[in-house]
């Protein structure tokens, strides 16, 4: 089962993902939310590394590489664009064609790269655990159009791969493929099985907009069929998520996580308000995993 975890991740079998969409919104919406809005290294470094563990809870190994093809090129590029496109700070490390190339450039570009790096995973594991089905339970009836949409975005991307796959797979049954051949042919084909797909996922939409509008989709009076069921257990876990979460956002508000890095990097002396918003955070970010590791110990 240890084998089984690390190389495919829990996914959903998920302790979380079972938990009412409810407690799954407020859950992501409370770390993304508070990520977003601070910019203290100690406070980055935590949503990082517990969004990546979070990851790799779900999704194995096999997420591994996709995390990293996503993490180092964004941790790159906004690094360098910060470094090259800003000159403030007063420590100067170089000259590049002229320009100053500051540490307080550098440092604030790689917090903003971790930044970034960190909400794009914690995205990764929200669409994980809120599928699209959560989505219409959660805005179905105040915001059916918002839900739809979400859905289908969350829905797409690895829908379009599985349709190109299916297009690649049948053109290369008739003896084409886009990766043999010249620079030209190739190019060629990829065009010609881009635009298949384009045409496919149109027809299919169109299809879909007219098979919900049929079913009377959006309508005040129509009511829809769910198995989820507020237990209270998951009201004792949604009280345990909020707590943490009101600390952290309050912490937050104060200007407790934030820090200077123009002209000069500025750090205020740390205090229990602050390590208490990071304590909050920490047991905010780190409750699901450790339910779901729990989880797998007893039925293991």
């Amino acid at each position: 089962m240890v084998n089984s975890l690390l190389r495919e991740g829990l996914g959903e079998e998920s302790f979380f993902f079972r938990a009412h969409p409810i407690v799954n919104f407020c859950y992501f919406a409370g770390v993304i939310g508070v990520t977003m809005f601070s910019n203290h290294p100690a406070f980055l470094l935590l949503s990082f590394l517990a969004a990546f563990g979070y990851s790799l809870l779900l999704g194995g190994l096999k997420s591994l590489k996709t995390n990293l093809l996503l993490l180092l090129p964004t941790v790159l590029i906004m690094t360098l664009f910060n470094v090259l496109s800003v000159h403030n700070g007063v420590t100067v490390l170089f000259y590049v064609n002229g320009n100053r190339v500051t540490r307080e450039a550098l440092l604030f570009g790689l917090a903003s790269g971790v930044l970034l790096a960190s909400v794009i995973i914690w995205f990764r594991c929200f669409s994980a655990i809120v599928t699209g089905e959560k989505l219409i339970y959660l805005f179905g009836r105040p915001a059916p159009m918002l839900a739809l949409t979400l859905s289908m975005i969350l829905r797409y991307i690895p829908l379009l791969l599985e349709r190109f796959k299916q297009i690649d797979a049948a053109q290369r049954c008739m003896g084409r493929s886009f990766r043999r051949g010249g620079l030209i042919k190739r190019f060629r084909q990829f065009g010609k099985e881009l635009s298949i797909l384009i045409s496919w996922s149109l027809e299919a939409s169109i299809e879909s907009a007219d098979s919900m509008e049929a079913r009377g989709y959006g309508l005040r009076r129509r009511t829809s069929f769910h198995l989820y069921r507020f237990t209270k257990s998951e009201g004792l876990l949604l009280l345990a998520l909020f707590i943490p979460a009101a600390l952290a956002v309050l912490v937050c508000a104060l200007g407790k996580t934030s820090i200077w890095y123009y002209p000069a990097v500025v750090v205020k002396s740390p205090d229990a308000l602050q390590i208490a918003g990071f304590a909050a955070f920490g047991l905010l970010a780190l409750l699901p995993p450790a339910l779901d590791l729990w989880e797998v110990k007893r039925w293991s």
